[in-house]
């Protein structure tokens, strides 16, 4: 969508009442529940006070403002009100954690319309139990051979990969001993099968990158028996990829909890097939094989539970008419400074939520959007921006990027008044406090 040039500008006095009695209803927040529970905590909770279990402040760590996106640096989201309870609960008593595991496994897969499912530590372990489990079906050897035995007494270690696909979590497969087969052309994929094969690795993030796409890499990996593993891990919004690659073929699909599912930030989701799944399990903690160090709390794995639960209460719909709600009330707070435009986008995989991108003449507001960034760093209560993440490069010398679907509700009015301050102040605001 696109938004008007500056029409019906704000005055002082008008955008002053407006922003007051916005600020009135942000306060209002925590008792009003429904859809102020249900993306988080209320913006203003960090603002009333130090308790004496309030680690950030005793550890002098700044809690920030979070308008870049899903991003394991910046800690990605926060767990809504809901998941917040279901782990608090699960913390007050031990269970058997396989036992746990397992009964977890089987409500998240009948869910998420798949054979079976594991909690993992994160969407990257996910990726290395799945490549240990296909390891383990391909050379029929037990958990314990993996790393150490493979690709000696047992030889079938190759992964096949397209180049365009490569990236950092090669290292998650690398941990079991993997070797990667390159591909680029469909032809060369289906040459590129040896007896040595164990899996084909797919990114979709990158989907669109290589020159072979979803449904032929399945369908080329199924007529020579190997398994397929799809890396879909930030790509929940939208809901339905929940289950449309296990539909479409791939036996595993590694998916991040922390992410766009709002669960604990340091879960992850493996789906797919039954005996794939029971071999990754097989090498999880607790344990001995390559994912010992991959500890899943319990606490981890019902909050994982109870972020599915609360993401399929949810509608595709009614999550981006929120987050669109948010980044127009950030344009409105902006729209009369002298210049500026703007314009929304929403990327088409990964981080799958509308970014408003703010433009603006940067020698008539004398400050560029690095310096914006600067500026907002420098709060109480920093504020980080999408601009170096999602905006294109050849826009970021006179744009701004801000992704409001990370901000707790409320977060949206301190992030425009403060976005206001950076881009017509002439030096950089020291603190938010009012």
């Amino acid at each position: 969508m696109s938004y008007p040039d500056n029409q019906g500008l704000f005055t002082r006095r008008r955008f002053l009442r407006w922003s007051q009695a916005a600020m009135a209803a942000v306060g209002a927040l925590p008792i009003l529940g429904g859809g102020a529970e249900a993306l988080g905590a209320s913006a203003l909770a960090t603002a009333a006070g130090s308790s004496p279990d309030d680690y950030y402040a005793k550890l002098k760590v700044k809690t920030i403002m979070n308008a870049a996106g899903t991003y394991t640096e910046l800690t990605s989201g926060v767990m809504p009100a809901q998941v917040q309870r279901a782990v608090a609960r699960a913390a007050l008593h031990p269970v058997y954690l396989k036992e746990l595991q397992a009964r977890a496994g089987e409500y998240i897969a009948t869910k998420l319309r798949c054979e079976k499912a594991l909690v993992s530590c994160g969407a990257s372990s996910a990726l290395t139990l799945g490549t240990a489990a296909c390891m383990q079906a391909a050379n029929n050897c037990s958990a314990m051979d993996i790393p150490q035995e493979i690709g000696g007494k047992y030889p079938r270690n190759e992964i096949i990969v397209q180049k365009a696909h490569r990236y950092v979590y090669d290292h998650a497969m690398f941990l079991c001993g993997g070797k990667f087969v390159e591909v680029v052309t469909l032809e060369d994929y289906k040459r590129a099968f040896t007896p040595n094969t164990c899996m084909a690795h797919f990114n979709n993030n990158t989907a669109s990158s290589g020159k072979v796409l979803h449904q032929d890499w399945i369908d080329i990996a199924h007529e020579h028996n190997i398994p397929c593993l799809n890396d879909v891990a930030s790509d929940i919004p939208p809901i339905e990829n929940f289950w449309k690659y296990t539909g479409m073929g791939f036996d595993l699909v590694a998916i991040s909890g922390g992410k766009g599912i709002r669960g604990p930030q340091n879960a992850g989701l493996l789906l797919g097939k039954k005996q794939l799944v029971e071999f990754a399990a097989a090498n999880n903690n607790p344990g001995d094989g390559v994912g010992r160090g991959m500890k899943v709390a319990k606490e981890q794995i019902v909050g994982m539970v109870a972020a599915v639960d609360w993401i399929l209460e949810q509608t595709d719909d009614a999550l981006a008419k929120e987050f669109t709600r948010r980044e127009d009330l950030i344009w409105r707070m902006v729209k009369d400074i002298p210049t500026i435009k703007a314009s929304t986008f929403t990327p088409p995989v990964a981080e799958h939520a509308p970014v408003l991108m703010l433009t603006y003449d940067t020698a008539a507001l004398g400050v560029t959007p690095a310096e914006v960034q600067a500026r907002l760093l420098e709060l109480d209560h920093p504020i980080e921006l999408a601009t170096n993440r999602l905006v294109p490069k050849g826009d970021r010398e006179n744009s701004i990027g801000v992704s409001a679907w990370m901000l707790l509700p409320g977060e949206e009015v301190i992030v425009g008044r403060e976005l206001r301050k950076a881009l017509t102040s002439k030096s950089a605001p020291r603190s938010q406090k009012s």
